[in-house]
Order: C-alpha cells, then sequence, then structure tokens
C-alpha cells in the first residue's frame, strides 16, 4: 500500500524507558511457545500515562493477535486506548489474512505510538505495517530487544528469511555420548524429568522427524504426552495442535502396523513403489517421494516442503545415523541433549553415525546456548558454529 509522502517520517529510536514495557511484552509472547502454531510468538503492552491500560498475547492461528488481544483487555478493564503507547514484539501486521489489519486496529483505537522490538520477516508485511501507522499519524520506534524476539521466534524468522524451518536435533544418553547398549536397550537412561522436559520440545515443534530404523526398532507413537496445557488470556487451558510426525524411509520399509501411523503421519521416502505407497495411505500415511541423487531421501527438499506447509519449527528424535547425516549435511540449528550422569562403555551405541571424520580440523565445532541440571541429568543446547 503507498502512503502520501507528506504524513510518513523516519523511524523513531526506542528510548530507555521503553524497555520495561518491551520486557512485560516479551514475557506474554512466550505464553505462545506451544500453540501458535505457523504463526509467530507475540505479545503487546499498552501503556498511557504511565499505567498498563491493557496487555495481550497471540495464542492460536486464525485466532486474534496479540494487539487485537490486548484492545479487548483494555476495554474489557473500562480503559480508553487514546493516546496510548502500544509496546509490541512484532511489527504490527497489514494485510488481511485470516485475521484483519493489527495496524488498522491499533489505528482505529486511537494509539498514538508504537514500539515495535522487530520488524517483521514475513513478506506481506516488511515494512508495510510501520508506513500504515506513520501514514495515520502514529509515532513508530524500532528496534528494541530484537534479538530476545528473534530467539523466542527462531523457526519463524528463520522460514521466513530462508524457506527452511529452524531444526532441533535431540539426543538423549549417557555421560559418555552413548544412547543404548548394543542389545538396543535404552529404556530408560535419562530420567523422567528430562524426557518431560524433551516433550515439551516436542510440543513446541510444528513437525518431529525420526527415521525407519527407530521406527522398526521401537516403534514409539512421537505424540506430546505429560505436557500441561498453558492458560490462556481467557483463563482456560489452550489445547495443543499435534506436530505432523515425519519418517524418513527411503525404500518403505516402516510396517503398516505401526503406531506411528495411528492417527497420520507424513512418510518421506526415495521409493516409487505404488503397491507399498498404496498400503501405508489406507494405512493412514501421507507419502511423499522425494529422492535424491544417491536414492535417499533428498533432506533439502523435504524441511522447504515442510516449510512450505507452515512448518517453523522441526524437532528430531531419531537415530545414531539420521544425527549424522543432519548434522554433516548442515542442516542442524540446534543441538539439544540430555545426559544422565552414568556410564554405558565402548561396546554401547554412539550418537552420530557417518560422520567419518579422520583429523581435528574436520570437528563440528559447536557454540554452548545453555546448560542447567534437570531432575538429576544434564541438558545441554549447543548450536553449530557456521564456517
Amino acid at each position: 500500500m503507498q502512503m502520501p509522502e507528506s504524513r510518513t517520517s523516519a523511524l523513531q529510536t526506542p528510548t530507555v524507558s521503553d524497555a520495561a514495557y518491551m520486557a512485560r511484552a516479551l514475557q506474554l509472547a512466550a505464553h505462545g511457545l506451544m500453540t501458535t502454531g505457523v504463526n509467530p510468538r507475540v505479545g503487546c503492552v499498552l501503556v498511557k500515562d504511565g499505567q498498563i491500560i491493557g496487555e495481550g498475547w497471540h495464542e492460536r492461528a486464525g485466532e486474534a493477535h496479540a494487539e487485537v488481544m490486548a484492545l479487548r483487555d483494555a476495554a474489557h478493564l473500562g480503559q480508553s486506548p487514546q493516546g496510548a503507547t502500544a509496546y509490541v514484539t512484532l511489527e504490527p501486521c497489514a494485510h488481511h489474512g485470516k485475521t484483519p489489519p493489527c495496524a488498522e486496529a491499533l489505528i482505529n483505537a486511537g494509539v498514538s505510538r508504537v514500539v515495535a522490538a522487530m520488524a517483521d520477516p514475513n513478506p506481506l508485511v516488511a515494512g508495510k505495517g510501520f508506513t500504515l501507522l506513520q501514514a495515520a499519524g502514529v509515532a513508530v520506534a524500532t528496534p528494541l530487544m530484537a534479538a530476545e524476539t528473534e530467539a523466542l521466534n527462531v523457526g519463524f524468522v528463520k522460514r521466513m528469511r530462508t524457506g527452511l524451518p529452524w531444526v532441533r536435533l535431540k539426543m538423549a544418553g549417557s555421560l559418555d555420548g552413548r544412547s543404548a547398549m548394543a542389545n538396543g536397550q535404552s529404556q530408560w537412561i535419562t530420567g523422567p524429568e528430562a524426557r518431560a522436559d524433551g516433550h515439551r520440545f516436542r510440543a513446541r515443534a510444528q513437525a518431529i522427524i525420526t527415521g525407519v530404523g527407530t521406527v522398526i526398532e521401537d516403534d514409539p507413537q512421537l505424540t506430546v504426552r505429560d505436557v500441561a496445557l498453558p492458560t490462556g488470556q481467557s483463563g482456560q487451558p489452550v489445547a495443543l495442535a499435534a506436530p505432523l510426525r515425519v519418517v524418513l524411509d527411503s525404500h518403505l520399509r516402516i510396517p503398516v502396523t505401526a503406531k506411528i501411523l495411528e492417527g497420520g503421519c507424513l512418510v518421506a521416502t526415495a521409493s516409487n513403489d505404488a503397491v507399498k505407497m498404496n498400503a501405508l495411505c489406507a494405512a493412514g500415511a501421507e507419502v511423499l517421494s522425494l529422492p535424491d541423487v544417491n536414492g535417499r531421501v533428498d533432506l533439502p527438499a523435504l524441511l522447504r516442503s515442510l516449510a512450505k506447509r507452515g512448518v517453523n519449527e522441526v524437532h528430531v528424535e531419531g537415530g545414531a545415523r539420521l544425527s549424522g547425516v543432519l548434522l554433516k549435511a548442515g542442516l542442524v540449528d540446534e543441538l539439544l541433549c540430555y545426559m544422565a550422569p552414568c556410564i554405558l562403555g565402548s561396546d554401547a551405541r554412539g550418537w552420530f553415525d557417518d560422520l567419518n571424520l579422520t583429523s581435528l580440523d574436520q570437528k563440528i565445532a559447536l557454540k554452548l546456548q545453555d546448560v542447567r541440571i534437570v531432575g538429576a541429568d544434564l541438558r545441554i543446547i549447543a548450536s553449530p558454529l557456521s564456517d
């Protein structure tokens, strides 16, 4: 939308006093960590005469955005947003999607100033929200706590900028990096607190990927379990959307009786065996053939396909081969490692296969992002360092 030049001005720089309100907006945005799905996690705080008069956050895709929720909260409290400042963790949208533009809602409510943590990387917005606000005479200040906002929305930001989702590789095992005994026994190396924490990471993802070897050996469901439902702004629990379960199966070895097929899943394959495909479809699966030149599943193509479906974050739980292939291909954004205070020895199964590293200069360097104790276990979050 082209706005008259005379009614727009340069974006302002946020002030020191704005930081506390933006920090509160970020706290609100985090309430949507497991529920916003395809949409970003966004919070909004309305401030007038130094007082918060309304708060809101985005709960679910297709429902009201954070700005609208904050305006509703102000109305419920009998407060007028006329002349207020809106603190929003992401640029207000300016396009008609499943909901009307939030920039228009703020303009119509009489808000006089908007402080945004960062511009929206979505090409449908990407500055258009700021332009719309300024053309209506609303002062706009940005950026403020952009790094914190990006950290909360790593998948959404990456998908919008690159067309790929954020890939989080989860592993659990012993202190010496072993995930199972030689006979496959692995339940349970880590404790219940670590397993529950892992399910919370499953819940924030829109897709969970595993390999067919894991399906054949363990027959997992890969569902989200034992996660407390978040409370919405109404005070009622907000239901979690089930992540899409994805099985990498180059030669369609998955049995039609596998538990992961119950309720539907996506089987990514390099095969074109129509008989097997039809059998899996009859069992409730969607089959997607994406062969690469080596006759295996084309992993970058699969990730692009998932991004087109609105998948922001991918949670990977598989065996050592899948973990090694993803890491070697440079497709892992984050490692989520749970280490139990025990040693399983050299005969136990390791975390990575097929890396084939022969010298120290080939090592995959990592940056530690977070290290903490979860129950009796150690949780490490790290990201591969780019060259």
